[in-house]
């Protein structure tokens, strides 16, 4: 198995600062483009294809499973 899967941080404004804060997942660019969240260009990692669930972004469940498998 590789890490052949590219995912991001995906990043929401704060309602009330305006700043740019965590939105809880990482997830694949079409994912996070798709749900109209931003992307943080500087989280780049790659992950197993198989960690993907159906809506782009990784699986919380199956990472606990491998934590040391995601490459940075």
């Amino acid at each position: 198995m590789t890490n052949d899967t590219a995912v991001f941080d995906a990043m929401r404004p704060d309602r009330e600062s305006g700043e740019r804060e965590w939105a809880g997942r990482m997830g694949t660019l079409d994912a996070i483009r798709r749900d109209g969240l931003e992307i943080d260009t500087a989280s780049l990692a790659f992950c197993l294809h198989e960690w993907i669930n159906s809506a782009g972004y990784v699986d919380i469940e199956v990472v606990c499973k491998f934590p040391l498998m995601l490459a940075l």
